[in-house]
Parts: structure tokens; C-alpha cells; sequence
């Protein structure tokens, strides 16, 4: 890959602007993810972008959507071909997913504030909220 001047961030300044740990890039370019520049001619650093920035928030973004390193690697391979038509299969993939995991929450979240309007009446006994998260 040819780099241009405006290449200048070290992987430490790369790994600050996607918001992650420097370990974190290094895994995401053992996955294939996240390119891994030539070494630079002074000091043989290696220099990261602008590309590498944006690069690095999809997939940050994409994990935050819930999808996983191997759908994130499969979305940007389709990018690269142009296959909308699977990457809006994914996509709506990941959405029944979500709204599984919303529905998950809302009944742990509807349960739970049953449990605390029960801990709140005061009867007798031990705390509902304690006694449900014992068994």
C-alpha cells in the first residue's frame, strides 16, 4: 500500500483517535482487519492515516451494532466488491438479533421493577430482589 505524507500517526496516535488500546489494533490487524504499514525509512516506524482512522472506526462502530470480528470481516470484503445486496442480508441479520436482545432486556428490566415495587412493600420476610437472584 502506498503511503502519502498525510500518513504521519504512529500506532499509538491511531489506537487514541479509534478510542481502543494499542493491543487492540495489533489484534484487529492479526485478524486481517486493519492493514499493518511497511516500516518507515528513519527509525523503521510504522505510520498510519486518515484511512486507517476511518477503517478503524467501522469497525468499532460495527461491534457496537453487535456484530462480531468475523461479520465485520466478511463487511468489509463485500465493501470492497460492491455486494450491497449481502451486506443489507447481514445487516438485517443483526436487527432480528437486536430486537432478540431487546425484548431479553425489556423482560429483565420489567422483572426486576417488579422486584423492587415487592422489596419496597415492606413485608415480611427477606428482600424478593435478594431471594430471585438466589437460585
Amino acid at each position: 500500500m502506498v503511503r502519502s505524507q498525510d500518513d504521519m500517526l504512529t500506532i499509538g496516535k491511531l489506537a487514541e483517535a479509534g478510542g481502543v488500546g494499542v493491543e487492540t489494533i495489533r489484534y484487529y490487524q492479526r485478524r486481517g482487519l486493519l492493514a499493518e504499514p511497511e516500516r518507515g525509512y528513519h527509525g523503521g516506524v510504522r505510520r498510519y492515516g486518515a484511512q486507517d482512522v476511518r477503517r478503524l472506526r467501522f469497525i468499532r462502530s460495527a461491534q457496537a451494532a453487535g456484530f462480531t470480528l468475523e461479520q465485520i470481516g466478511e463487511l468489509l470484503a463485500l465493501d470492497a466488491r460492491d455486494d450491497r445486496p449481502r451486506a443489507r442480508a447481514l445487516a438485517r441479520e443483526q436487527i432480528l438479533v437486536l430486537d432478540r436482545r431487546i425484548a431479553e432486556l425489556a423482560a429483565a428490566r420489567d422483572a426486576l421493577a417488579r422486584l423492587a415495587r415487592e422489596c419496597g412493600g415492606g413485608g415480611a420476610g427477606p428482600c424478593p430482589i435478594l431471594t430471585a437472584f438466589e437460585g
